[in-house]
């Protein structure tokens, strides 16, 4: 079966795999999601992953992260832009909450990043999701 928003697949994924305690996901590869994984694992929401290639299909296996009480580091993870409804946003109104311990990924013309290194940039966007 198609998916209509791989990166909504992607987040859903993530969030239920952590919900359910796992000690990683497997998602089907692609460089949008191998992307968001390296703005993850920078940011520290996520221990590590790997990119299995098999064939023609391509595996990205992300190793969650956890507090000492095994507590899961990303509470919360929610799609902003859809594909019916896409959101931008200039570099000035980036969101940022949680008192700065809350991401914003964005796609933007130079590349998929966090909130905080395109705000650096001056560099508006796409706002893809968020994460805290």
């Amino acid at each position: 079966m198609a998916v209509s928003d791989p990166v909504a697949d992607f987040l859903t994924k993530i969030r239920n795999a952590t919900r359910a305690r796992h000690r990683y996901v497997d998602i089907g590869w692609s460089k949008i999601k191998q992307n968001i994984a390296e703005i993850l694992k920078n940011q520290g929401f996520v221990e590590n992953y790997l990119v299995k290639q098999e064939k023609q299909r391509g595996t990205i296996r992300i190793f969650l992260k956890y507090t000492d009480e095994r507590h899961p580091i990303i509470q919360g993870i929610t799609r902003v832009s859809k594909p019916g409804l896409r959101k931008y946003v200039g570099y000035e109104d980036i969101p940022h909450f949680y008192g700065g311990l809350g991401l914003s990924i964005l796609s933007t013309s130079q590349g998929l990043m966090g909130g905080s290194e395109a705000s650096k940039r001056k560099i508006g966007g796409e706002l893809l999701c968020t994460v805290w």
